[in-house]
């Protein structure tokens, strides 16, 4: 008996998904494996020291990724277990995905590749771009639109940071410029792509309510908290991760305060905007990333940190409707007003910084990961590589340049792509509703027995 063609789509996410992960037990079977145990004890100790140094903050961005970005998209009042699902089934997939393309490009010795926690987290830091990327698009596509954003999105990533660390030698350890900018603007080029050139109008669903908000504030409060770890991780032990942790916590608590000031200032009745707190909020932590190890004063990370809010809710306020109304540019979560404003202004703020210091001042070089897992410290010889002030300043606009050029092209790329009938992007009229992927109980029992063919037909498209 024939299939009927309503259930293709339904049947493509498990069929995706179970292909990817029988692919990857293949993979780890053939060429997967942990190092030897070490004979020596000073070895042993090492592995030790790095595994209880590497864990806690690995654990702290978990929780990041996994409740507090998720609760941070619950702001749709009728999309919250999409929500929470899609990031956490993104987060895994697109992790697993980068640790194979990280592992043949990079860590391939003798038909080997030797996991270790490093290149984990590594590839945890890819799988950031996408769930941040998403957001852009959140709501009005379907689990196969996203998992295929994501099967496109990691390999340019992975690219895009080699040309930017590597190559350019750029000074990014928080992922200011390899992440943050990389990602938002994928993102919005997927969107642009994907929706072409039609307004999207303001859906009944998508108006958030103070239960939803509330929801979302948690997750915002909750990467706050753990935002230090996400930066300073991959710093080198000692006073850059030190520098870093301090930097970010100053810039956050600014971006903090300053978020409730310009809010209210925004508003005629002086009453915060919930969205302004969501994001705002966080905006210093994404602007201080690109310099949060080096050597810049206190009063630096407060000024990046109160900056970055500002360029943030003024986002939300002006250019989000101006972009909309302009250039139809659809961008669901402000991906723009937190990851792309804010970025922009840290890349900079590196430039600056770079210009400015001298190396009394900054003592060690700052660290910097590279795609091969090491820093740029190892990478480059003297100040700046040899290249004196001047020439880094160079590398990190060029570096600037290249994340937005290859994200922007790379996204529109992704989003003609995904407009692909077969990836079943949901109709206007059920975006925005768990009701589309999930079983509702509350749903299920409200539907009686008198229910007309009609109501049966939409539910039918409604689980599709």
């Amino acid at each position: 008996m024939a299939v009927p063609p309503s259930t293709y789509p339904r049947r493509l996410l498990p069929l995706f998904l179970g292909l990817f992960q029988a692919a990857l037990l293949l993979f780890f079977a053939l060429f997967v494996t942990y190092d030897k145990p070490s004979a020596q004890v000073e070895d042993t100790s090492l592995v030790a020291n790095q595994v209880y140094s590497t864990f806690p903050f690995f654990q702290d961005i978990q929780v990041m990724l996994v409740v507090g970005l998720g609760l941070l998209l619950t702001f749709l009042p009728r999309y919250r277990f999409s929500s929470l699902t899609h990031n956490f089934l993104l987060l895994n997939f697109s992790m697993q995905w980068a640790l194979v393309l990280q592992g043949l490009l990079h860590h391939f010795h003798h038909g080997q590749i030797h996991l270790d926690l490093h290149k984990l987290l590594i590839s945890e830091f890819a799988a950031v771009t996408v769930l941040i990327s998403v957001g852009a698009i959140l709501g009005r596509a379907s689990p196969c639109q996203l998992l295929v954003m994501a099967t496109c999105e990691i390999p340019i990533y992975l690219a895009s940071e080699w040309v930017i660390v590597t190559c350019l030698g750029v000074l990014d350890v928080g992922g200011t410029i390899t992440i943050h900018i990389f990602s938002c603007y994928f993102g919005l080029g997927v969107s642009k792509a994907l929706f072409r050139a039609t307004q999207q109008p303001p859906h009944p669903k998508e108006t958030p309510t103070p239960s939803s908000d509330l929801f979302s504030l948690l997750g915002t409060l909750i990467l706050w908290v753990f935002w230090p770890s996400f930066v300073a991780v991959l710093c080198q032990p000692g006073d850059a991760q030190h520098r870093a942790i301090l930097n970010t916590l100053l810039a956050m608590s600014a971006s903090a305060i300053t978020t409730v000031v310009a809010s209210s200032l925004l508003e005629r009745d002086g009453k915060l905007s919930p969205g302004h707190l969501q994001n705002g909020s966080l905006a210093g932590g994404v602007a201080i990333g690109a310099v949060a190890d080096m050597a810049v004063p206190p009063v630096a990370a407060l000024a990046l940190g109160s900056l970055s809010a500002v360029l943030c809710v003024l986002g939300f306020r002006f250019l989000t409707p101006l972009l909309g109304r302009k250039l139809a540019l659809h961008d669901q979560c402000g991906i723009h007003n937190l990851h792309g404003l804010p970025g922009i202004l840290g890349a900079a703020a590196s430039v600056v910084a770079v210009l400015v210091a001298s190396k009394d001042i900054t003592g060690s070089q700052p660290s910097q990961p590279s795609p091969a897992g090491g820093n740029a410290s190892e990478v480059v010889e003297g100040q700046w590589g040899g290249r004196g002030a001047g020439g880094q300043a160079l590398c990190q606009a060029a570096g600037l340049a290249v994340a937005v050029g290859a994200s922007l092209l790379a996204g529109l790329l992704t989003g003609a792509a995904l407009r692909l009938p077969s990836l079943a992007r949901p109709p206007e009229r059920l975006c925005f509703d768990d009701s589309l992927y999930f079983k509702i109980q509350d749903q299920a029992e409200s539907a009686g027995p008198d229910s007309s063919a009609e109501e049966g037909a939409l539910a039918l498209k409604e689980h599709v």
